[in-house]
């Protein structure tokens, strides 16, 4: 007999797949109408859109990994602020960087990496699932060598049904990447036990197909249940954890339960560490 809270969390994955589906189909009619328009105007646009869902941010933990912003009721109010608990960004600005492909593989899959997020809010250390995880780790430690999370803001928090914060989007909406996608990696991890992805879990965003991750990831602040279809590729240290209790503390700014931080959460710094 299935109890009310497992009902609860059955229509909250439904509910978020639904909306992750209609997202997906905007985002593809937006792309088309774009490619329409360039070859009326005779622009030839290079480049490309990965979209990301945080299998965290409704599709696992991607209930809130997904797009910067849920799906809201005309009749949702946001609720009042908080203060905001984190600090102003540092100076600089994201740089416009783009691949046609992964990056060749350059790191020791044999050895240990760790990340390290200097957010405004504190920072975040990660340890890498390197050998679990290869593709992953190897083009997040090339991303993070390149700058291209610097800067950045973490988009979407997700504080109802699942608990992630999003990030790993240049452009702050969800529907950013770095051009190229990767592989689905170690989702047989033995700690996705249940269709949960554990607090202090890191995975791929993804757009609901397999192999579609990109740069966007979540961290999940608190058990969530996901199906394992989002690459488990990082574990949050302890300290890490409490700042991500402190952003959700704050709240999102749709008061419904899924939308963009009230607190100033931006990547100043990311790094990958050899260790």
């Amino acid at each position: 007999m299935v109890s009310q809270e497992q009902r609860r969390r059955q229509l909250a994955r439904e509910k978020f797949l639904r909306q992750q589906q209609r997202r997906t189909s905007a985002r593809r009619k937006a792309r088309m109408r774009n490619s329409v328009i360039a070859s009326v105007l005779g622009v030839v646009v290079i480049g490309s859109v990965a979209l990301y869902t945080t299998g965290v941010l409704k599709n696992g933990d991607d209930d809130k990994k997904t797009n910067a912003s849920a799906d809201v009721t005309p009749s949702a109010t946001p609720s009042s602020k908080a203060p905001d608990p984190c600090a102003k960004p540092a100076a600089g600005s994201i740089g416009k960087l783009q691949w046609k492909k992964e990056p060749a593989m350059t790191i020791d899959t044999s050895a240990k990496y760790t990340m390290k997020l200097a957010t405004t809010c504190g920072d975040i250390g990660i340890a890498l699932k390197t050998s679990a995880a290869p593709h992953t780790v190897n083009s997040f430690d090339f991303l993070a060598g390149k700058g291209f999370f610097d800067h950045t803001k973490c988009h979407r928090l997700t504080t109802n049904g699942i608990y992630v914060l999003q990030c790993g989007d240049p452009t702050g909406q969800g529907s950013g990447g770095p051009g190229y996608t990767i592989p689905d990696e170690n989702l047989k991890d033995a700690s996705l036990k249940g269709n949960k992805y554990p607090a202090g879990t890191v995975a791929m965003a993804n757009t609901g197909q397999k192999h579609t991750g990109g740069s966007q990831f979540f961290l999940v602040y608190k058990d969530s249940p996901l199906p394992p279809s989002y690459t488990p590729f990082g574990t949050i240290d302890a300290s890490g954890l409490k700042v991500l209790d402190k952003i959700a503390a704050a709240g999102e700014n749709t008061g419904a339960g899924d939308g963009a931080p009230n607190a100033t959460v931006v990547i100043n710094k990311a790094t990958v560490t050899k260790s």
